[in-house]
């Protein structure tokens, strides 16, 4: 491996002055830069950027921690923090935490002692252990999606307002029975949507049942078994709305798996766009999400954050898009009407 010593006897000049072409940190002439340049591309010198940052107290890389990466959504938040971050000159280490409290606590721990400049967090259900480190420790964090925690810099979308949009909708069709299969519970996210979909309900005058809300896990599997038993209820909903991709996937399962046809015998729409969404038969009424931006507002704010530790903590909400389709049809259309005490098909 060829040392800064040998760098310095081609170039004809100190190992300090190389050390200073090489970290920016003295001015040298334009001649002599160029000689130590020449030097280090013709004996390959790679310099040591672990040493250079511990005096520099920066590695130009940060932490990326979050769940489920191969779900669709969060794998265009990863693809948007990584291209902002390389055009900034930071590397990404990328963990997945399962959605599990000690894994989260465990990534949070292992990114710091490599000694990240900060950290990206996609918070679990139950964040506070990692929260805890992180904020003791003063390390840049900011927390996208799943917005918990205002001592933090947060990034996501207006869940509330969203939700509410997708339910008027729906009521706008005249239906009046609507069920809902949220997301996990303890989730930031379930919990606005939930309460988006509450309030929706109210402000259209209808009432909200309890047996028409389901909470889950993040999975399909976890989602169609709520919409089976929606669907199995005396009276069940003439729609269903999901709260996140993976749920719509899981109610689409369901509902093929019990014979029904989308949206003649039920409505289905949902939380969170999908590239494919718009291929289902029929194409599907969805909110879709600005993971692009996420991803790079996020990026962005925790640059800022690195440089300004003790500014002051930002939360941002960006606009999602009520993407209309024709998975939404009229009630009276169904197999059985808004009075019938059972299924009927």
């Amino acid at each position: 491996m060829t040392t800064i010593v040998e760098v310095a006897r081609r170039a004809g000049v100190s190992v300090s002055t190389v050390s200073h072409v090489v970290n920016q940190t003295r001015y040298v002439s334009p001649a002599t830069a160029r000689s130590v340049s020449e030097a280090i591309a013709a004996l390959g010198y790679m310099p040591n950027s672990v040493a250079r940052s511990l005096k520099l107290a920066s590695t130009s890389s940060v932490g990326l921690a979050i769940s489920a990466i191969s779900n669709p959504y969060f794998s265009d938040i990863i693809c948007a923090v990584e291209t902002e971050c390389a055009r900034l000159g930071l590397m990404v280490f990328l963990s997945d935490t399962q959605d599990d409290s000690d894994k989260e606590l465990a990534v949070v721990q292992a990114l710091h002692q490599r000694r990240v400049d900060g950290i990206i967090l996609a918070p679990s259900a139950a964040p506070q252990a990692a929260l805890r480190y992180l904020s003791e420790r003063s390390l840049p964090c900011v927390l996208i999606d799943r917005l918990p925690d205002d001592r933090f810099d947060q990034v996501g979308v207006e869940n509330f307002e969203a939700i509410r949009a997708l339910i008027d909708h729906v009521v706008s069709f005249g239906h009046r029975r609507i069920g809902f299969v949220a997301g996990q519970r303890g989730f930031a996210t379930t919990l606005e949507r939930m309460n988006g979909f509450r309030a929706a309900l109210e402000a259209n005058g209808l009432e909200f049942v309890p047996d028409y809300v389901v909470t889950g896990n993040a999975t399909t599997a976890s989602a169609s078994t709520a919409a089976h038993a929606l669907l199995s209820l005396l009276v069940p909903p003439t729609a269903l709305v999901t709260g996140n991709n993976l749920s719509t996937i899981g109610v689409m399962r369901a509902v093929r798996e019990r014979g029904l046809t989308v949206p003649r015998d039920i409505s289905v729409v949902g939380f969170d766009d999908f590239e494919w969404a718009d291929y289902f038969e029929p194409r599907l009424t969805l909110v879709e999400q600005p993971c692009e931006d996420l991803g790079r507002q996020a990026a962005a704010l925790l640059i800022e954050r690195i440089g300004l530790p003790d500014g002051q903590r930002r939360t941002v909400r960006l606009e999602p898009t009520l993407r209309l389709r024709a998975s939404c049809g009229r009630p009276d259309r169904h197999d059985f009407a808004a009075s019938d005490h059972e299924w009927r098909r």
